[in-house]
């Protein structure tokens, strides 16, 4: 796993290499837009730990306002090749909620080599239908808690219902502080970033400093 210190060598190569993207940030900040360039989401798929289960040679590029992806998976002894666009329809984020509704379109999934697996039998004949990826996630004999709905191309999650992130004191009081004030109201890509769109409400900071005097006390 990466260090904070590998994280900030690498930001600062890349900001060494790409001057421009301080006045991009500054020029989306004043548009109520945050901005992530993908080469940064790209170079955190690199750190993630090698392993049975774990996606590899993943793929992310900006397909407005999509996200296509692309990634190698291990599907029971199947290497397989899944690529898409995701786009995000809604973000809803509370105190006690952090809810992402996502649509999947073009899903397709490749073996990769001369496999000859169920799975890779069902996936050569045609057999498995991933156009409405929802539809097979819905019907999931161990449904993980933080899938909250699935139907056709659309999936929604619930990012509170991940243990790690419910238990985290210091993130549940972020969210309690920033929720009121500070709202998410899209995510998108344009020009090989990921964007947060941020929409404000002022008139309830008293409500947020309110929050955090409480927890000072």
């Amino acid at each position: 796993m990466f260090r904070v210190r590998d994280l900030v060598q690498a930001a600062g190569g890349y900001l060494r290499r790409n001057p421009d993207e301080i006045v991009r940030a500054l020029l989306s900040a004043r548009g109520g837009r945050f901005g992530l360039p993908l080469a940064a989401l790209r170079w955190f798929a690199e750190q993630l730990p090698s392993g049975r289960g774990m996606p590899t040679d993943v793929e992310l590029l900006a397909s407005p306002p999509a996200l296509r992806f692309g990634m190698t998976i291990d599907a029971m002894g199947t290497p397989i090749r899944a690529s898409g666009k995701l786009f995000v329809e809604s973000v809803y984020v509370t105190s006690e909620t952090c809810r992402l509704t996502c649509r999947v379109e073009n899903l397709k999934l490749d073996v990769i080599g001369e496999a000859q697996s169920p799975v890779a039998m069902l996936i050569r004949s045609g057999a498995l239908d991933v156009s409405k990826p929802g539809e097979m996630l819905k019907y999931l004999p161990k449904r993980p808690a933080f899938l909250v709905e699935a139907e056709g191309e659309r999936v929604s999650l619930d990012l509170l219902k991940i243990p790690k992130l419910a238990e985290n004191a210091r993130f549940r009081r972020a969210l309690r502080v920033i929720t009121p004030v500070v709202t998410v109201s899209g995510i998108e890509t344009d020009f090989d970033h990921l964007y947060v769109k941020l929409e404000g409400a002022a008139r309830r900071l008293p409500e947020a400093f309110a929050e955090l005097r409480r927890h000072r006390a």
